[in-house]
Order: C-alpha cells, then sequence, then structure tokens
C-alpha cells in the first residue's frame, strides 16, 4: 500500500468524518422530538453525504494516483474511531440533548481537521483541493454553529432541578 503524506492523511480522517457524521446524524436524529431540529440534522446528514462524494472525487484525480486505496483505510479507521467514540458517549440512555452535546464535539472535530487540511494545501497549493476546502470549511462552520444552537434549545426545555 502506498505511504501517505501529512495531506494524504488528513483528507482520509476528513472523509472518514463525513461517513461517521452520517451515521451520527441518523442516530441522533432519532433522539431528538423537536422536527426542526431534526430537520436540520437530516441536511446535515446530505451534506456529509456530499462532502463524502467530492473528496472522494479528489482522491481518484491523478494527484492521488496510487493512494486512494490507502487514503480510504485511513477513512474506514477514522469512521471507525469517531463512531466508538458516539457509542461510548452517548450509551444507552442518551436523549436529544445528550446526541446533540456529542455531536458538538464532533463538528467541532470537524472543522478542525478541515482548517487542517486548508492550511496544508497553503503550502500545497493544489487548485482542487482549495475549491473544496473552500466549500466544506464554511459548511462545516454552519454545521458547528446550528448544532451548538440547537443544543441549546434542547436545554431550553429541560427542567434544570428534575434528575439526571
Amino acid at each position: 500500500m502506498a505511504e501517505l503524506t501529512a495531506i494524504d492523511s488528513k483528507l482520509g480522517e476528513v472523509i472518514g468524518l463525513a461517513q461517521a457524521a452520517k451515521g451520527a446524524t441518523d442516530k441522533i436524529g432519532k433522539l431528538v422530538e423537536d422536527e426542526h431540529v431534526a430537520a436540520t440534522l437530516r441536511k446535515m446528514h446530505d451534506d456529509a453525504v456530499k462532502v463524502e462524494e467530492l473528496s472522494t472525487e479528489l482522491i481518484s484525480t491523478d494527484t492521488y494516483a496510487g493512494k486512494k486505496t490507502a487514503i480510504l483505510e485511513q477513512a474506514r479507521t477514522t469512521k471507525g474511531e469517531a463512531t466508538e467514540m458516539m457509542a461510548t458517549y452517548l450509551g444507552d440512555d442518551a436523549d436529544g440533548l445528550d446526541g446533540l452535546e456529542f455531536l458538538t464535539m464532533a463538528e467541532a472535530g470537524e472543522v478542525g481537521h478541515w482548517k487542517i487540511v486548508e492550511k496544508l494545501n497553503e503550502q500545497l497549493g493544489d487548485r482542487d483541493l482549495k475549491e473544496l476546502t473552500d466549500f466544506v470549511v464554511p459548511m462545516q462552520e454552519e454545521h458547528f454553529r446550528v448544532t451548538l444552537d440547537s443544543a441549546l434549545v434542547l436545554a431550553g426545555q429541560e427542567d434544570p432541578k428534575a434528575p439526571a
């Protein structure tokens, strides 16, 4: 298998995070009762599908020739780690607010990973990757914002004196 560069490895990670985000938004969507929040999660799911597709198209170009399989292996590893973290965090008795608390952390992580890809590409100068980061970074920042806002909506519906 091809040896990955730093940028190759990070691309694998962001693809894996997009794959994990699809599962996370599905799972957390089933935990929330607020329809507006559920609709937001469905849109985030669709966005994760798009990010995965665009990222996979990028690594299918000549620039990444011979590395696609190794990058996708990194993606599988990252998806597995993120999915395991979610299962540990949410457990069997999680509610919608628990789910959104986890998703807030996950979205912050995605923003960070994409910003790192963006920074690495400043040195690399890959125009196709710049086009991708120009599209994805603002989307991920918006995902973080709406996830936090949604968590706050649900927190506002909680009785702070109720038993945990």
